[in-house]
């Protein structure tokens, strides 16, 4: 059986969805924050294949706790990668666009140089290359802006407070908006037709979080205009953001992955979940 880490986050929810039969353990049983007890417990499941969908996300806090963040999202997939590898089975973990700079002014493909800003970034390359060093057949995945209609997320948060009041929204930071059930499903297309290294996987199409919460209302019957643009200099965070994180590929055909969708064609599901009720 499949062995889903994170299971009741948004991507892990997502994965479950596809593999109902799935190996889900708490984080009572299995916890990333403790590396060196996860030996034990995955011998114990004897899984036949792992997708690790637990991690270390909050970036403003891993730039006060960058150790929990490498912990987490590195040293605990070397664990889990080399696990994978003494077993032979298949090994899904996610990165994050943030491993990148924002200073490109063309889509960051597989091969494209990193150059992390900020902590949370380099506690996810960390995983990367460990992942990989442990175990060459692992599939890592990058994307980007995930969101979906079962947790609360910069869409779902968009849609809650543009329902009561005006909000401004950086509109100089450009990416690609990844809807969770569709990654979940890429991610599984690719596990099952072995891939292996680094992919990208996003929804198609580039935009802005101002324009993607713009599009985000008009999809829940919101007035767009009460949503107004702002400068990332206007709206300032503890840890840096690359301006330009989107990201392309150059092995989808390679691998035999089918290209996303456009993210616009995905909000009516994600505004229309239970998560589009969630308190701001």
């Amino acid at each position: 059986m499949i062995l889903v880490t994170g299971a009741t986050g948004q991507l892990g929810t997502a994965v479950r969805a596809l593999v109902p039969n799935a190996l889900t353990p708490g984080r009572d049983t299995l916890d990333l924050a403790d590396p060196a007890g996860l030996p034990a417990v995955i011998a114990r499941l004897e899984p036949t294949a792992i997708i690790n969908c637990a991690a270390y996300t909050a970036v403003d806090a891993a730039e006060d706790d960058e150790a929990t963040a490498t912990s987490i999202n590195g040293a605990a997939v070397a664990v889990l990668a080399a696990a994978a590898a003494t077993r032979r089975i298949p090994f899904v973990t996610f990165s994050t666009d943030y491993v990148f700079d924002g200073t490109n002014a063309s889509p960051y493909l597989e091969s494209s140089p990193t150059n992390p800003i900020n902590a949370y970034g380099r506690s996810k390359l960390a995983g990367e290359r460990a992942a990989l060093a442990a175990y060459p057949a692992a599939l890592v995945i990058r994307t980007s802006w995930v969101y979906s209609g079962t947790h609360r997320n910069f869409v779902t948060a968009i849609v809650a407070r543009a329902a009561t009041k005006p909000v401004n929204v950086v509109a100089d930071q450009t990416g690609c908006p990844t809807f969770a059930p569709d990654l979940a499903a890429a991610a599984l297309q690719a596990m099952r037709l072995g891939g292996s290294g680094l992919l990208h996987l996003t929804n198609d199409g580039a935009t802005t979080w101002f324009e993607l919460a713009r599009a985000s209302c008009a999809a829940a019957g919101i007035d767009p205009e009460r949503v107004q643009p702002i400068r990332t200099e206007d709206y300032p965070t503890r840890a840096q953001r690359p301006r330009y994180s989107v990201l392309g590929s150059e092995r989808h055909a390679a691998i035999g992955v089918e290209p996303l969708r456009s993210w616009r064609d995905t909000l009516a599901e994600a505004v229309g979940g239970p998560a589009r009720n969630i308190a701001s």
